[in-house]
């Protein structure tokens, strides 16, 4: 008997130590982040003048990056395809992608990937030209429609169509650059994806004002960074460095003063998150200022959203949904302790 016992007790261990090795070793031991991301949504993720990757997903990419690197430009962006973002992840060719991508039953569930944290809280819709004069997506009867290969926009258009009796023709491209541009030159007559999307994606068109959004939202699209399924180590830093950001946010800390707050503040929530008390790191194998770092490279959850969606910047997309719990919206952070 006790020998069994001590077989067991071997056998959890080793059971252990498969699920806390991996993903961060790897990492570390290389000493650069891969991180799967679009192939060019403004806003999102887009490369500037000198091939640097800018935006939403980028920064809490870069977030990661500092929290597990200490440095959030030890990273390496993978452009990705929409139907190239789950298999990158399940077969190991990135470490994380973040990319506007809708968390799903059959994506979490059938296709070898685990999300993290809801980034981003939208729904898909519909642009249209002015000059069609059509102010409603129920009215598209005998329309054609692009659509990108991969998405769940596929799936939610004909959704949409069986359900309003619209008969429509699809056209189904691999790329969204490729959807947009059929789009663009008249192959389509209306173009669907995520609204934020769509806004961003108009602005990159000759002359946005001459393409109408229309006013439904026919799907909830919860867009999360994800990662390989079964690396749970990798999944919890991944989920607490977004948690990190959101928390950060409702409690004033910000990329300026993230280092006072920590040396300063009296409020015990505050200095746990930041490792003036307790060790919150050594529960995901990092160390005691892995959120400070992550801070430090992109601010808080808000600063990172006015940065690229905010209104000083060409979208100028209100936050809506995305706004803190604490004034109405859906973003919520778990609690860090």
């Amino acid at each position: 008997m006790k020998k069994l016992m001590v077989i067991i007790a071997l056998s959890l261990i080793m059971m252990v130590s498969t699920v806390w090795s991996g993903t961060l070793q790897d990492i570390q031991k290389k000493g650069v982040l891969t991180c799967g991301i679009s192939e060019g949504v403004p806003g999102f993720s887009i490369p500037d003048s000198t091939g640097q990757w800018k935006g939403f997903d980028v920064d809490m990419a870069r977030a990661v990056a500092a929290a597990v690197l200490s440095d959030p430009q030890k990273i390496k962006f993978v452009s990705l395809a929409s139907k190239q973002k789950i298999i990158a992840v399940s077969s190991g060719q990135v470490d994380l992608t973040s990319r506007t991508t809708t968390w799903t039953l059959k994506r979490d569930a059938k296709q070898g990937v685990d999300f993290t944290k809801i980034v981003f809280y939208d729904g898909q819709g519909f642009m249209i030209s002015k000059a069609l004069g059509v102010d409603s997506a129920t009215k598209i009867d005998g329309a054609t429609v692009c659509v990108t290969a991969g998405t769940t926009s596929e799936l939610n258009l004909a959704d949409f169509a069986r359900l309003h009796g619209l008969k429509i023709e699809v056209l189904v491209f691999d790329g969204k650059k490729e959807a947009l541009n059929a789009y663009a030159t008249g192959r389509c007559d209306c173009f669907t994806t995520d609204v934020s999307q769509l806004a961003s994606l108009r602005t990159t068109l000759a002359k946005p004002q001459d393409h109408n959004i229309m006013p439904e939202v026919i799907s909830k699209e919860p867009l999360a960074p994800l990662v390989r399924h079964g690396d749970n180590q990798w999944k919890d830093i991944v989920t607490w460095v977004i948690n990190g950001l959101i928390a950060a946010e409702e409690y004033g800390i910000t990329a300026a003063n993230v280092l006072e707050m920590k040396e300063k503040s009296n409020y015990p929530v505050i200095q746990r998150m930041l490792g003036k008390s307790g060790d919150t790191g050594s529960y995901l194998g990092l160390d005691k200022d892995w959120l400070v770092r992550a801070i430090q490279a992109v601010g808080n959850y808000g600063e990172i959203y006015d940065r690229h969606f905010g209104p000083s910047t060409k979208l100028n997309i209100p936050r809506g949904v995305n706004k803190l719990w604490t004034q109405g919206g859906l973003q919520y952070a778990l609690p860090i302790r």
